[in-house]
């Protein structure tokens, strides 16, 4: 019984650090006015994050080579970009980190999006926002604060942020 109960205790004392613990690698929170940049999609726009108020904007950060993000593409495409892509309040903006021009634009081509994608091949976008993990997907409301963060990429999750731009956007 005392075998029990401390292997219970040692594992309630785990869990008590483990859920405690703050995630380092994000560099904002909910509430925070967005972080400022400029970029450059690969078909020639400038987005300007500052000069966005009054629409909602959805970053996402992704990879080529995450598996995780070549599952969440093709759903922000087909949920959120063919849904939005005419709504003059509506922003979305793909962030390839660590990626050069030429190699989101092949990737682009080779997965047919019709997105818009830009390139931050230094992190200089990124770091901004995170030191680590893709895909992130940020939504900022209206006024330009951050209204939604997320890390990973979830059939679940997803519908949250379906949910919260749909709401944002009526």
């Amino acid at each position: 019984m005392k075998k029990l109960i401390l292997t219970f205790s040692l594992f309630a004392a785990f869990m008590i650090v483990v859920n405690g613990q703050v995630d380092t690698t994000t560099y904002t929170k909910v509430g925070d006015k967005a972080p400022a940049f400029v970029c450059k999609t690969i078909d020639g726009k400038t987005i300007d994050i500052s000069k966005q108020h009054g629409k909602i904007v959805m970053i996402n950060f992704f990879a080529t080579w995450c598996g995780p993000c070549n599952m969440e593409l093709p759903v922000v495409q087909k949920n959120i970009w063919e849904k939005y892509k005419d709504n003059s309040k509506f922003v979305l903006v793909m962030i390839a980190r660590e990626h050069s021009e030429q190699e989101v634009r092949d990737f682009v081509t080779l997965k047919k999006f019709k997105m818009p994608f830009a390139a931050d091949s230094d992190r200089k976008i990124y770091k901004l926002y995170a030191s680590q993990t893709i895909p992130r997907n940020y939504i900022i409301g209206k006024d330009g604060r951050i209204i939604y963060q997320g890390i990973g990429y979830t059939e679940e999750e997803f519908k949250e942020i379906e949910a919260i731009i749909s709401e944002k956007l009526k």
